[in-house]
């Protein structure tokens, strides 16, 4: 955390990290004749994402949202195909699919940490499932094993939304890696931004040649770009996926500071989940708990309260207090869009009771210590009915 007082104003829940080197990186493309993509920043902040993510080939995109419409363009997904994901996460996932004209088949979570359910997922599993996409949640891992048990017998790849996750590890294997495709967000609410941005992982080499076309408006661009070709012409459907020098150079400001962002919000975190522990006990209240041979991201901190109605009033209780809590996303089966593109086997009640039940506490890189005492005192304050 940083040190020294807060101000009079409210706590607010996010706030975009500024790193050192954003504006001289940004004047540097601006002095330069070359601020579309794949320039100097762009390489720099891929090399950093290939090293912090361990991944073999990453590219930059234009959002998590786009690279995961990519993944389902790599995969050729269309009507008569189905896609198992978790109903408690972002649209984009399902939206992906859906534009594919593909089906998004919705499973459960595990009520501890939100995380896509295993056992729910192979109730899902058809002849038509095409692949799995899990979230991790918060940044703390999936149970990727049980999930690959499922879908390596069937031939069925994984992709990873890893928009909570940079620099996350599960058993000594790092976030984003483990599927056929990773998804990385750079929105400015995460952990590392560039306003908009994302970042597609790709780790099976057969769809690496594809993807660069398909980033690149389905024309091999990129290889010209590399003189593995004396033109370029249009090859492939695509999209204009890939992100001008200017977010480039922010986001690789950014991850030049990595560790030390992730070393204030995890600072943070600790703070409360120390000092949560007891009212929390006291009060029926579950926390978000580190894993033991898990590393979270510190993306958010999150606490379960034993009712909806102690969820909205513990929002309201924090709010009056100058402290912005807010709850999360709106099961995907429920919603008007799941309801009208997607399907489910049975009813999905622990994602409905998480949801109903979940508080986000503020969390970013520049808090005070005496914002996070703050909200500290606020939450211990409270008291559910």
């Amino acid at each position: 955390m940083a040190g020294g007082e807060s101000g009079g104003g409210d706590v607010v829940f996010s706030r975009p990290f500024r790193a050192p080197g954003e504006l001289e990186n940004l004047d540097r493309v601006l002095r330069s004749d070359h601020s579309h993509g794949d320039g100097v920043f762009t390489a720099s902040a891929t090399a950093r994402l290939r090293e912090i993510t361990g991944a073999g080939h990453v590219l930059l995109t234009t959002s998590c949202t786009h690279a995961l419409e990519m993944a389902s363009m790599l995969l050729d997904l269309g009507p008569g195909d189905e896609v198992v994901l978790p109903t408690f996460t972002f649209p984009s996932a399902a939206t992906a699919i859906v534009t594919r004209g593909a089906t998004p088949v919705f499973a459960d979570i595990d009520p501890r940490t939100g995380n896509l359910d295993p056992e729910s997922v192979a109730e899902a599993v058809t002849e038509r499932t095409r692949a799995i996409s899990v979230m991790h949640y918060g940044g703390v891992a999936a149970d990727l094993d049980a999930l690959e048990a499922i879908a390596r017998p069937r031939g069925i790849p994984i992709i990873e939304d890893n928009a909570h996750g940079l620099g996350g590890v599960s058993g000594g294997r790092r976030l984003g890696t483990e599927g056929a495709f990773g998804a990385q967000s750079f929105h400015d609410t995460k952990n590392v931004h560039c306003g908009e941005g994302g970042a597609l992982l790709i780790n099976d080499e057969r769809y690496v040649a594809r993807a660069e076309i398909i980033r690149e408006k389905g024309t091999d661009r990129s290889r010209f770009l590399r003189g593995a070709v004396d033109k370029y012409s249009w090859q492939d459907a695509g999209s204009s996926y890939l992100p001008s020098e200017l977010n480039a150079a922010v986001l690789d400001a950014q991850l030049a500071a990595f560790d030390e962002i992730q070393r204030r919000r995890r600072a943070v975190w600790d703070a409360y989940a120390a000092g949560l522990a007891d009212w929390a006990g006291e009060h029926g209240v579950d926390t978000m708990s580190a894993t033991p041979g898990l590393e979270h991201s510190a993306h958010l901190y999150y606490l379960l309260l034993p009712e909806h109605e102690d969820q909205q009033a513990l929002i309201a209780h924090l709010k009056a207090r100058g402290v912005r809590a807010a709850f999360h996303y709106i099961p995907l089966d429920s919603a008007p869009a799941g309801l009208r593109y997607g399907r489910r086997v049975r009813p999905l009640d622990r994602a409905a009771r998480f949801h109903d039940r979940l508080v986000r506490l503020p969390l970013w890189a520049g808090m005070t210590d005496a914002e996070v005492e703050r909200v500290v005192d606020g939450v211990r304050s409270f008291r559910p009915r």
